[in-house]
């Protein structure tokens, strides 16, 4: 089911650069497009006689985004990448986990979202350029570097203070409280209350309002250094409440608390249907509808949809690009296909 999400709203060719007739072909896509997006070896394009230069003389306003393991450039530049040696060597397989146990993969493969992410923005940043230059440029994402970028303060905590920030289990240490807590039923809870003014609240809706000015944690530095504690008495609280009336108070409180969802809650949530942001497609490979998430963020003018899930075979869309948009003709087609180009 991979391929429905990730590949929806996108069309499918087939084309092997590695013949002159389909680097021919290709060029002339180029010319009528705004980004190339590829994610081969670094120097995989410049072997076919394809890179950013010769592309650039077709078309001055192309862009071209290149994801990579590690960068165009740069001693490990030649290394195929893949998303869980990024994540680990970016550190940040490091932070995940529990102190003294080994470093868990998320259960997602993060690292390549995060690397599209990043290609899709530096893409939007260049074609804003654009629209200055009159001249197109080359995006290079990383793999490592786009999971190093969302490590906040670490590097440098560490250039400052030597700090090696590690695995901190279910909380961030010295963010007090943060948290999930156990119900009554057995499943989860998020309690974040580390602001004073929120603290206070969620004190006075656990009926134990002295704790607000307990010295050991009547301000934010405090209840970093006293986590241990505090976890201890509102776990002792949570404990004995299900967890919609740890929700329920804690919100009319005004203090921020949620459940730990699996997906078959988030299909049923009403915030997320109300916001279509779970919504159905249709999959011609399953010949049924398949639900999925919406388009993020929402844009008040011009919202996305979802056309498509991804297509159902490798070049199924040929006729619609190279006839509809590059005007071969039928017979061109055929032949391409029987030369082995397409």
């Amino acid at each position: 089911m991979f391929w429905t999400v990730h590949a929806r709203n996108k069309k499918a060719i087939t084309l092997d650069l590695r013949t002159e007739a389909g680097r021919a072909l290709f060029l002339d896509l180029v010319d009528k497009s705004d980004v190339i997006v590829e994610n081969f070896r670094p120097g995989t394009l410049e072997r076919w006689g394809l890179g950013y230069d010769v592309l650039a003389q077709r078309n001055k306003g192309i862009i071209l985004v290149r994801v990579s393991g590690y960068g165009q450039t740069g001693p490990d530049a030649h290394k195929a990448g893949y998303a869980s040696v990024a994540e680990a060597a970016s550190g940040l397989r490091h932070l995940n986990g529990f102190p003294g146990g080994p470093p868990p993969r998320m259960a997602l493969s993060i690292g390549d979202t995060l690397a599209g992410m990043f290609a899709a923005q530096g893409a939007l940043a260049a074609l804003y350029r654009r629209t200055v230059t009159g001249r197109g440029q080359v995006v290079d994402a990383a793999l490592t570097e786009s999971c190093l970028a969302v490590q906040e303060s670490t590097i440098p905590d560490y250039d400052v203070g030597r700090v090696v920030r590690g695995p901190s289990g279910t909380r961030l240490e010295g963010i007090a409280p943060s948290n999930i807590y156990q119900s009554a039923d057995g499943s989860w809870v998020v309690i974040a209350a580390n602001q004073d003014t929120v603290f206070r609240r969620l004190c006075e809706a656990m009926g134990r309002p002295e704790l607000s000015s307990d010295a050991r944690f009547a301000n934010h530095v405090a209840r970093g250094r006293n986590q241990d504690d505090l976890d201890a008495i509102i776990a002792q609280w949570a404990a004995q409440r299900l967890p919609t009336d740890i929700i329920d108070v804690l919100s009319a409180a005004g203090v921020i608390a949620g459940p730990i969802n699996t997906v078959a809650d988030v299909v049923q949530d009403p915030q997320l249907k109300a916001r279509e942001m779970l919504v159905e497609h249709f999959d011609e490979r399953l010949g049924r509808s398949v639900l999925g998430p919406g388009v993020v963020p929402v844009l008040s003018e011009s919202p996305g949809g979802v056309r498509n899930a991804g297509p159902a075979r490798p070049g199924q869309d040929n006729d619609d690009v190279y006839v509809g948009l590059l005007g071969k003709s039928a017979q061109d087609i055929e032949r391409l296909r029987a030369e082995g180009v397409l």
